[in-house]
Protein backbone atom coordinates (compact mmCIF):
# COMPACT_ATOMS: atom_id res chain seq x y z
CA UNK A 1 0.00 0.00 0.00
CA UNK A 2 1.31 3.42 -0.97
CA UNK A 3 1.96 5.86 1.87
CA UNK A 4 1.60 9.63 1.71
CA UNK A 5 5.40 9.79 1.61
CA UNK A 6 5.49 7.55 -1.48
CA UNK A 7 2.74 9.59 -3.11
CA UNK A 8 4.39 13.00 -2.72
CA UNK A 9 7.95 11.81 -3.37
CA UNK A 10 6.81 10.09 -6.57
CA UNK A 11 5.21 13.31 -7.80
CA UNK A 12 7.89 15.06 -9.87
CA UNK A 13 5.82 18.08 -10.97
CA UNK A 14 6.74 21.00 -8.69
CA UNK A 15 3.31 22.71 -8.80
CA UNK A 16 1.42 19.45 -8.22
CA UNK A 17 3.70 18.73 -5.26
CA UNK A 18 2.74 22.11 -3.76
CA UNK A 19 -0.94 21.36 -4.36
CA UNK A 20 -0.58 18.08 -2.48
CA UNK A 21 0.84 19.91 0.54
CA UNK A 22 -1.86 22.58 0.25
CA UNK A 23 -4.57 19.91 0.46
CA UNK A 24 -2.76 18.14 3.30
CA UNK A 25 -2.79 21.47 5.15
CA UNK A 26 -6.53 21.82 4.56
CA UNK A 27 -7.18 18.33 5.94
CA UNK A 28 -4.73 18.27 8.85
CA UNK A 29 -3.91 21.87 9.74
CA UNK A 30 -0.17 21.57 9.18
CA UNK A 31 1.74 24.81 8.70
CA UNK A 32 1.81 25.82 5.04
CA UNK A 33 1.74 29.43 3.88
CA UNK A 34 3.37 31.77 1.39
CA UNK A 35 6.64 31.74 3.35
CA UNK A 36 6.95 28.00 2.68
CA UNK A 37 6.38 28.56 -1.03
CA UNK A 38 8.97 31.37 -1.16
CA UNK A 39 11.60 29.32 0.68
CA UNK A 40 10.92 26.31 -1.54
CA UNK A 41 11.28 28.46 -4.65
CA UNK A 42 14.58 29.87 -3.36
CA UNK A 43 15.81 26.31 -2.79
CA UNK A 44 14.66 25.21 -6.25
CA UNK A 45 16.39 28.12 -7.99
CA UNK A 46 19.53 27.65 -5.89
CA UNK A 47 19.82 23.96 -6.76
CA UNK A 48 19.03 24.63 -10.41
CA UNK A 49 21.41 27.58 -10.87
CA UNK A 50 24.34 26.18 -8.91
CA UNK A 51 23.77 22.55 -9.99
CA UNK A 52 24.24 21.02 -6.55
CA UNK A 53 24.85 17.30 -6.28
CA UNK A 54 21.80 16.53 -4.17
CA UNK A 55 18.44 14.86 -4.79
CA UNK A 56 16.46 17.93 -5.83
CA UNK A 57 13.09 16.18 -5.48
CA UNK A 58 13.95 15.21 -1.91
CA UNK A 59 15.01 18.76 -1.03
CA UNK A 60 11.90 20.33 -2.59
CA UNK A 61 9.65 17.91 -0.70
CA UNK A 62 11.55 18.52 2.54
CA UNK A 63 11.27 22.30 2.04
CA UNK A 64 7.54 22.01 1.65
CA UNK A 65 7.12 19.84 4.75
CA UNK A 66 9.95 20.57 7.22
CA UNK A 67 7.97 23.28 9.01
CA UNK A 68 4.73 21.31 9.14
CA UNK A 69 4.47 21.65 12.95
CA UNK A 70 5.53 25.29 13.08
CA UNK A 71 3.12 27.65 14.84
CA UNK A 72 2.08 30.78 12.95
CA UNK A 73 2.91 33.33 15.63
CA UNK A 74 4.96 31.32 18.12
CA UNK A 75 6.49 33.31 20.95
CA UNK A 76 7.26 30.44 23.32
CA UNK A 77 10.95 29.48 22.97
CA UNK A 78 10.24 25.76 23.55
CA UNK A 79 7.70 25.75 20.72
CA UNK A 80 10.22 27.43 18.42
CA UNK A 81 12.98 25.02 19.43
CA UNK A 82 10.83 21.89 19.06
CA UNK A 83 8.78 22.47 15.91
CA UNK A 84 11.33 20.79 13.60
CA UNK A 85 11.67 17.71 15.85
CA UNK A 86 7.88 17.53 16.26
CA UNK A 87 7.49 17.86 12.50
CA UNK A 88 10.00 15.08 11.85
CA UNK A 89 8.10 12.81 14.22
CA UNK A 90 4.83 13.65 12.45
CA UNK A 91 6.35 13.04 9.02
CA UNK A 92 7.48 9.57 10.12
CA UNK A 93 3.80 8.72 10.74
CA UNK A 94 3.12 9.61 7.09
CA UNK A 95 5.62 7.00 5.91
CA UNK A 96 8.76 9.10 5.43
CA UNK A 97 12.01 7.26 6.15
CA UNK A 98 14.45 8.15 8.93
CA UNK A 99 16.81 10.03 6.63
CA UNK A 100 14.06 12.27 5.25
CA UNK A 101 12.82 13.00 8.78
CA UNK A 102 16.39 13.75 9.90
CA UNK A 103 16.81 16.20 7.02
CA UNK A 104 13.63 18.00 8.07
CA UNK A 105 14.61 17.99 11.74
CA UNK A 106 17.95 19.59 10.86
CA UNK A 107 16.33 22.67 9.25
CA UNK A 108 17.62 24.36 12.40
CA UNK A 109 20.29 23.33 14.89
CA UNK A 110 18.11 22.97 17.98
CA UNK A 111 17.99 19.17 17.99
CA UNK A 112 21.80 18.91 17.97
CA UNK A 113 21.62 16.14 15.38
CA UNK A 114 25.04 15.22 13.95
CA UNK A 115 26.43 14.53 11.49
CA UNK A 116 24.19 16.80 9.44
CA UNK A 117 22.78 15.73 6.10
CA UNK A 118 23.87 17.86 3.11
CA UNK A 119 20.23 18.56 2.22
CA UNK A 120 19.69 19.96 5.72
CA UNK A 121 22.23 22.67 5.04
CA UNK A 122 20.18 23.81 2.05
CA UNK A 123 17.02 23.90 4.18
CA UNK A 124 18.87 25.85 6.87
CA UNK A 125 20.07 28.48 4.38
CA UNK A 126 16.74 29.04 2.67
CA UNK A 127 14.87 29.04 6.00
CA UNK A 128 17.18 31.68 7.45
CA UNK A 129 17.47 33.84 4.35
CA UNK A 130 13.81 33.51 3.35
CA UNK A 131 12.68 34.35 6.86
CA UNK A 132 14.77 37.51 6.84
CA UNK A 133 13.54 38.88 3.51
CA UNK A 134 9.88 38.41 4.41
CA UNK A 135 7.84 40.97 6.32
CA UNK A 136 6.73 39.85 9.77
CA UNK A 137 4.19 41.40 12.10
CA UNK A 138 6.99 42.87 14.24
CA UNK A 139 9.27 44.10 11.42
CA UNK A 140 9.67 44.77 7.73
CA UNK A 141 11.66 42.29 5.66
CA UNK A 142 15.34 43.03 5.22
CA UNK A 143 16.82 44.02 1.86
CA UNK A 144 18.52 41.09 0.09
CA UNK A 145 22.08 42.20 0.88
CA UNK A 146 21.31 42.71 4.58
CA UNK A 147 19.49 39.37 4.78
CA UNK A 148 22.54 37.63 3.34
CA UNK A 149 24.88 39.34 5.83
CA UNK A 150 22.57 38.47 8.75
CA UNK A 151 22.31 34.87 7.57
CA UNK A 152 26.08 34.51 7.45
CA UNK A 153 27.21 36.59 10.43
CA UNK A 154 24.33 36.21 12.87
CA UNK A 155 22.18 33.16 12.14
CA UNK A 156 25.03 30.90 11.01
CA UNK A 157 27.83 32.54 13.00
CA UNK A 158 30.32 29.87 14.08
CA UNK A 159 28.40 27.11 12.26
CA UNK A 160 29.63 25.05 9.34
CA UNK A 161 27.13 25.13 6.49
CA UNK A 162 28.70 23.43 3.48
CA UNK A 163 26.59 25.41 0.99
CA UNK A 164 27.02 28.93 2.41
CA UNK A 165 29.58 30.07 -0.18
CA UNK A 166 27.66 28.66 -3.17
CA UNK A 167 24.48 30.21 -1.74
CA UNK A 168 26.15 33.62 -1.52
CA UNK A 169 27.30 33.22 -5.15
CA UNK A 170 23.73 32.31 -6.12
CA UNK A 171 22.26 35.39 -4.41
CA UNK A 172 24.87 37.68 -5.96
CA UNK A 173 24.22 36.13 -9.37
CA UNK A 174 20.44 36.54 -9.00
CA UNK A 175 20.84 40.12 -7.84
CA UNK A 176 23.33 40.94 -10.63
CA UNK A 177 26.08 41.81 -8.17
CA UNK A 178 29.68 41.11 -9.11
CA UNK A 179 31.68 39.40 -6.39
Amino acid sequence: METFADYILNEKDYIKKMEIVYYLQKRTGIFFDNSVILKTEIARLFMEDINLKVDKNLVITACLLCGCKKKKDATDLNTIKNYAKDGANYLSTLGFNKRFCKICEEVNRYSGSTPREPESDILELVDSFGGLVLDRPERKGFPIDEALVLTEYRNLKGLNNRFLEPFKEFVYMEEGVRV
